[in-house]
């Protein structure tokens, strides 16, 4: 195996590597031509070994057998001194990317009605609503802003925030005890430097969602919070961490995600100023812009999978008890399921995008993140006269979940109804 194969897998491990696009989408297409089943060596990294798969049709095989490839005990990149602890302490949060098997499918159960399409279809003017005005707060901004931080993270925070049933004036908290909790290897978005410091974070979130716990069993409404607090899976109520646990998944990435794919879809369109053209000329192409949105960003960058037993996979065996990470970035730009994948196309279609996992680990929001994405778009695009960089953009450091941390944009954008 060359040096240069070697040197690719490493920017699994490094944050830096996926605030550098250009850096780690050479990485992932060597990888993905020349070793797709990709051994890490992480002696002298600081973590334990790890296969990397970065084919598409390699991820969706091992999704599609969740019964041999395991959430448990590994679900998420952490150092050897990490996994160490989970193994000895256990996981500090108890969430749906950490279980599998019977638990795993009753959790989703706990909400899952919540996000069928014939639920999610009555937030449709409540959506609308929240992009008029956002998109009009755009206009207090004198023509210039940044789209990361005043308008992408903040309609997906009130959107979840909102259908939980939090208080607004605790948005502020969660916001910034989620990019804490995503961005703790960014030393702009991190609290601190030492493990101790997100130790922390994650004791915020449990302080924070045991109060709201005790709250909703006490006084239950009709909010996601108090369904949960509620929610009984064979007779017993949930235990304490699984309630905090579908919370904090809930109020993090349930709107971090979705506000990295609304950011990372405005300077794709502002990059590819004939797709922006393209898409205000034509609006049907919404529904194919904002899956085309999501596949382009990736927010969730890996999840973790443990073999139970040995599996062969492109003729490299992966013994029982060897994790695999698998790379969704590097899945959504295979040159063997999308044409032309390093190109930016609003009426992609099909768009067989790995952005929202496969199989039964699938993500429960993805439905409603496409929605908010058009939601949007729908209210900007028509509106949008001009618009261009204001300065350099800024891609978050971490390994499992992130987008841009700015986007300075400049712009001229017409008042609601002129």
């Amino acid at each position: 195996m060359s040096e240069s194969v070697e040197s690719a897998g490493y920017v699994f491990v490094d944050p830096s590597a996926y605030a550098d696009e250009a850096r780690f989408e050479a990485a992932t297409a060597l990888l993905r031509t020349e070793d797709p089943v990709h051994w890490v060596e992480g002696e002298g990294l600081g973590f334990n070994s790890f296969w990397v798969i970065t084919k598409h049709a390699d991820i969706f095989e091992i999704e599609t057998k969740h019964q041999i490839f395991l959430n448990e005990p590994r679900p998420l990149l952490g150092t050897a001194e990490d996994d160490r602890q989970r193994a000895e302490q256990g996981d500090l949060l108890r969430t749906l990317i950490h279980v599998d098997g019977s638990e795993h499918r009753n959790l989703r159960g706990v909400t899952s009605e919540w996000f069928l399409p014939k639920n999610l279809a009555k937030l449709d003017d409540k959506l609308a609503a929240l992009a008029r005005r956002f998109v009009d707060h755009m206009l207090t901004f004198d023509g210039q802003c940044d789209f990361a931080r005043d308008i992408s993270i903040q309609m997906p925070l009130n959107v979840i925030l909102s259908i939980l049933g939090l208080p607004e004036s605790d948005y502020a908290r969660m916001l910034l005890l989620t990019q804490e909790l995503f961005g703790a290897a960014d030393e702009d978005m991190r609290r601190g430097e030492t493990p101790a410091d997100l130790m922390q974070v994650v004791q915020d979130f449990l302080v924070y969602f045991t109060a709201l716990t005790d709250e909703r069993r006490a006084r239950p409404t009709g909010d996601l919070a108090s369904v949960v607090a509620n929610a009984r899976m064979d007779g017993e109520p949930l235990t304490m961490m699984q309630t905090i646990g579908y919370y904090v998944i809930a109020a993090t990435a349930g709107h971090d995600t979705t506000a990295s794919a609304m950011a990372g879809g405005m300077l794709a369109l502002i990059e590819n100023p004939d797709q922006l053209a393209r898409l205000q000329a034509d609006p049907s192409l919404m529904a194919t812009a904002a899956d085309e949105m999501i596949r382009w960003v990736t927010p969730v960058k890996h999840f973790m999978r443990t073999a139970t037993q040995d599996y062969v996979l492109r003729g490299k065996t992966i013994r029982a008890g060897q994790s695999v990470l698998l790379s969704y970035p590097s899945a959504n730009r295979d040159e063997d399921v999308f044409a032309d994948p390093f190109t930016f196309d609003v009426g992609r279609s099909p768009n067989k995008h790995l952005s929202f996992g496969f199989g039964v680990h699938y993500c429960l929001g993805a439905m409603l993140a496409r929605m908010e994405l058009k939601a949007l778009f729908n209210e900007l695009l028509p509106r949008l006269r001009h618009v261009e960089l204001a300065g350099e953009p800024a891609l978050m450091k971490t390994i499992f979940v992130g987008g841009l941390k700015r986007l300075p944009i400049r712009y001229d954008l017409a008042p609601a109804g002129a």
